[in-house]
């Protein structure tokens, strides 16, 4: 192409952005969604709002460390700078391959962002990012740069500054515009530094090496030695305050060979394999997780059942209630932690909103129960995946100060769904069954996010990827560390890469070698219809690795029942309250107590219910003294009543009401004898069923007619609840539709604001709605409907808000004018009197 031929450079970002096709508008604007919140009148304002602080900063956090290398490399050149400059900072003297191969990457990605805009000859950087990157006493460069020769000697004397060119072996100048620019010069110069630098004594050339990568500022005192002496007569060290001297930007990059960094990494970390294990041993291991995670959330919410913890004040479980919640799940707090959270996120535990607040299940939780267990699954893990709510931080303490509780305020960490997504998608671009090594995990993230992970004490990211690597593992979603089948499915990933040969499968622990070659393949967030049918898919490949319910239980003669694998609803049920769990692991064990048997019978079942369940279910006879325990609570199951009088006790044999007066135990229940049958008492017939229970009696509750009272435990349920919504790490990435339609508005605001008018005709300047009286108006538009041509109008809605438009009119009566709004791409009505002006456009606009 011609010199002539090539479009001319742009002037500006809104310029830059006016010759971007709608795929690379639409492209930043996916990645910066916050400069379409609110859409832009036009490409102007888009530009103006690319360039605020807030975006750029997000932009910036949003870059991986070579492109924020590349970033702070452009702060640090001339403004503009030419694409060569920025390869010798980035690249060096020495032009590493890998960085000129790179960087032509990095700076596309920059301009797709709206970072950087201009031709390779002219690439400026955004005025707000240069200020944010630019190196100054207040806020040190990363680069370890300091301020150029010229800005250095601002506030100097001309006649040191003469001082100085002519120590250095320069000609003195007239002025001191030209004395900087020839010291400058001299700095840039590799040849001339080289031999000014080679007279230098040993130990100044100490000074500057320690000076050289940062930070660039150091004290001196009033007499400074001779070795820095030698180097501020050189200008070489150029003093910035009393006391302080600063190392010329010029001078560091001669002794850096170019190098705007000292390490500038074009290549992301490669994501290293520990351990390789077969993919079936992955697969069953992780679906024996997935079952254990089932078991324990329904263990939580059966715990539960009748009215979990009080709600603390503030939000919450007490650090009481968590130990309490830890010990009945046989886990750690900070694993109970998660379990509860999981189970708040996946809305099947919440508030109950009464007076007295507690946690309880919901109403969704006996639909989740109703579900096969694979799906219980997949419904947990995509809960999991989009929760912003995380477990982590439980037990640390807020900004205030304040300790942060489990469904408590303060555990939204908006990046924890992209971070929990990044991860997996890490291991899902290692071979099949291959295990990562955590730190390499890490590594990769802080290369793909920076800024917000340079110190690792204070790295939120990598905390978050910490908690993602250990609760995968917790889901089942992972199985010894290596992504399992339906952990990969459930991202929608495509197969894994097949191993090399020297990955063979290995035992726990066990090193291989790494696998350079490879790198994950990147994986984009689902939407939700998408993640529907990845989570359908991760359930059917769950499904046939999961432990088929059993029906039967084993009954010994030492009152106990062992379940050798997982039983079936009803059967789990049933037995849950016939029996208490002794311990849990491969198989349950249950054992039978006269307390268990009472709470079923309590439940409504007669004795000889029981009997027929146990010889039902049990693959062994029933043994004799399981039955003489169920026959012999039965028989003094019901022999006292309790009703409401405060409450009283009644019995036929009053030996046995003698027996209850004469213990002491029973002094705190306040009995008294009505009849030879009959006590009373003034605590409440609860508390008194309660108190008999205790003596080792087994009394009934009776109604008001005196029929036995059959109480069954209900479950205490809350009202319908919604899960947590999470929260949003800034404004949603726009769909496609919303996309097209930013594009339309935004094209055709930027038609109406730079078309160009006729000259004489109503001119606005500064942007300015066109102004024509009410006559002018009407006759304007009464000549475009006759000729057919496109005017130009400012309009002012109902609700106050200025625009200008490019529209064709079509009619014009009862005080209206129909025309083809350009802007809109659509027919539309305007009132006469909310024009504020036309203008006719010019002949050769397009």
């Amino acid at each position: 192409m011609s010199t002539e031929d090539r479009p001319p450079a742009p002037r500006s970002l809104a310029e830059a952005l006016r010759a971007r096709g709608d795929a690379s508008l639409g492209a930043l604007l996916r990645s910066r969604p916050d400069l379409i919140t609110p859409v832009p009148t036009d490409l102007t304002q888009l530009a103006t709002r690319a360039g605020t602080r807030a975006s750029v900063v997000r932009a910036l956090e949003r870059l991986d460390r070579f492109a924020l290398q590349t970033a702070e490399a452009l702060a640090v050149a001339a403004d503009p700078a030419a694409y060569g400059e920025l390869l010798g900072l980035m690249a060096g003297d020495d032009a590493d391959p890998a960085v000129v191969a790179a960087l032509p990457h990095a700076l596309d990605l920059l301009r797709e962002q709206a970072l950087v805009w201009g031709d390779d000859d002219r690439l400026r950087l955004v005025r707000t990012a240069r200020e944010l990157l630019a190196p100054s006493p207040q806020h040190p460069s990363p680069t370890g740069l300091g301020p150029t020769v010229q800005e250095a000697t601002a506030g100097m004397s001309p006649g040191r500054i003469q001082e100085i060119v002519t120590a250095a072996g320069l000609a003195s100048t007239h002025d001191s515009v030209s004395a900087v620019t020839a010291l400058a010069g001299l700095f840039t110069d590799r040849a001339r530094m080289a031999a000014l630098l080679a007279d230098a004594p040993a130990d100044s050339l100490d000074v500057l090496e320690r000076l050289v990568w940062g930070p660039p500022y150091g004290q001196v005192t009033a007499d400074p030695a001779p070795r820095l002496r030698w180097l501020l007569d050189r200008g070489l060290l150029l003093p910035t305050a009393p006391g302080t001297v600063v190392l010329p930007r010029e001078v560091a990059l001669h002794l850096r060979r170019g190098l705007a960094h000292r390490t500038p990494e074009p290549v992301p970390p490669v994501v290293e394999t520990a351990a390789v294990h077969r993919p079936q041993v992955v697969d069953s291991a992780a679906a024996g997780q997935a079952y254990t995670a089932l078991a324990t959330v329904e263990e939580l919410l059966k715990d539960w059942d009748e009215g979990g913890p009080a709600v603390l004040r503030a939000g919450g479980l007490s650090v009481r209630d968590l130990k309490r919640t830890a010990v009945a799940l046989d886990v750690p707090e900070p694993v109970a932690a998660f379990w509860v959270e999981l189970a708040y996120a996946a809305g099947l535990i919440a508030s109950d909103g009464e007076a007295d607040e507690r946690y309880a299940a919901t109403p969704a939780y006996d639909e989740w129960l109703e579900l096969p267990a694979a799906e219980r699954w997949s419904r947990l893990v995509t809960a999991w995946l989009a929760a912003t709510r995380t477990a982590g931080p439980v037990g640390g303490r807020d900004a205030k100060d304040r300790t942060l509780s489990a469904l408590g305020p303060g555990l939204d960490r908006s990046a924890a769904p992209e971070v929990r997504h990044r991860v997996l998608a890490l291991l899902a671009g290692l071979p099949e069954g291959a295990a990562p090594a955590a730190g390499s995990v890490l590594a990769r993230l802080r290369w793909e996010r920076p800024l917000r992970g340079d110190r690792r004490e204070d790295d939120p990211r990598g905390r978050l990827a910490e908690w993602a690597l250990s609760e995968a593992e917790l889901l089942g979603v992972t199985g010894r560390g290596a992504l399992s089948a339906q952990g990969r499915a459930l991202l929608g990933a495509p197969a894994a890469p097949a191993p090399g040969p020297e990955a063979e499968p290995s035992g726990p622990g066990d090193k291989l070698p790494v696998h350079h070659h490879h790198r994950p393949a990147p994986l984009t967030a689902l939407s939700p219809a998408e993640q529907a049918v990845a989570s359908a898919a991760a359930a059917r490949l769950l499904a046939p690795l999961l432990p088929e319910p059993l029906d039967h239980v084993l009954l010994q003669a030492d009152l106990t029942a062992v379940a050798p694998g997982p039983l079936q609803r009803p059967l789990a049920d049933m037995l849950g309250v016939l029996a208490d769990v002794e311990s849990k692991g491969g198989a349950t064990v249950y054992r039978f107590t006269p307390g268990s048997v009472r709470r079923a019978l309590d439940a409504g079942q007669a004795a000889s219910d029981l009997h027929a369940f146990l010889a039902e279910h049990s693959r062994t006879p029933v043994p004799q003294p399981l039955a003489y325990l169920i026959d012999d609570v039965a028989r003094r199951h019901g022999h006292l009543r309790v009703g409401a009088a405060s409450a009283y006790v009644r019995c036929d044999d009053d030996a046995v009401l003698s027996e209850i007066l004469a213990d002491k135990r029973a002094s705190g229940l306040g009995l008294r004898r009505l009849a030879p049958t009959v006590l009373a008492a003034q605590a409440d017939p609860a508390g008194l069923l309660e108190g008999l229970r205790a003596l080792g009696f087994a009394p009934a509750a009776e109604s008001a007619e005196g029929d036995v009272l059959i109480t069954r435990a209900l479950a205490h349920r809350t009202p319908p609840r919604t899960a947590p919504e999470p929260v949003p790490d800034g404004p949603p990435v726009p769909d496609d539709t919303l996309l097209a339609a930013a594009l339309r508005a935004i094209r055709a605001g930027d038609l109406a604001s730079t078309t160009p008018r006729k000259p004489g005709t109503a001119p606005a300047a500064n942007g300015e709605l066109p102004r024509t009286g009410a006559a002018e108006t009407l006759a304007t538009m009464q000549a475009a409907v006759l000729t057919g041509e496109a005017l130009w109008i400012g309009y002012v809605n109902a609700e106050g808000a200025a625009s200008q438009r490019v529209v064709a009119p079509i009619r014009v009566e009862g005080g209206f004018v129909t025309a083809y709004d350009h802007t809109a791409d659509e027919v539309r009505t305007y009132p006469l009197h909310r024009i504020t002006g036309v203008a006719e456009l010019a002949d050769d606009a397009g």
